[in-house]
């Protein structure tokens, strides 16, 4: 059993991010939508930290990983989606990310006939800070977080492309 821990708590990922879709977001940090946003960014912490300790590290596990990682993000954005207010600049900022994102995504396709979702420190930095900015931002409404996870966040795309092109 415990060389399926890892998986199980990545399967869990999963099941929370859909959990997500039907929880009401409320300013309040202790509402159930928060507390599956805290227990899914958790066990992206944790899942690969206890995979490599029980020795229980596998591709499959890797995938699982980024398909729970996806999941998180597409319904946290589509959940959180009308509740942001920002500028026009701060759109295009996220246009280019996602547009940079898609090109290494059509690119590892072509270059390696699959999808490649590198785990690099830059992919992770940006996990961490965007899991942390958005309920900074939601409840007390702070901008700045945001800023520096769209610089991080870009510099990683970036160096995702560079990293898919080279290997």
């Amino acid at each position: 059993m415990k060389k399926y821990l890892p998986n199980v708590i990545t399967s869990a990922r999963i099941i929370g991010s859909i959990c997500l879709l039907f929880a009401d977001i409320s300013v309040n940090i202790f509402s159930p939508f928060w507390i599956i946003y805290l227990l899914c960014g958790i066990s992206d912490m944790i899942d690969g930290y206890i995979a490599r300790k029980l020795n229980a590290a596998t591709k499959f596990g890797a995938d699982l990983d980024s398909v729970a990682d996806l999941s998180f993000c597409v319904c946290c954005f589509y959940r959180l989606f009308p509740t942001f207010t920002f500028s026009h600049w701060v759109w295009a900022c996220v246009v280019v990310i996602v547009l940079i994102k898609v090109t290494n995504l059509i690119s590892a396709l072509v270059i390696h006939r699959k999808l490649v979702f590198p785990h690099t420190i830059a992919n992770k930095l940006t996990g961490l800070l965007l899991f942390v900015s958005i309920p900074i931002y939601i409840c007390f409404n702070l901008f700045v977080p945001l800023l520096i996870v769209a610089v991080v966040a870009l510099f990683a795309a970036i160096q995702e492309g560079c990293y898919i092109r080279k290997k």
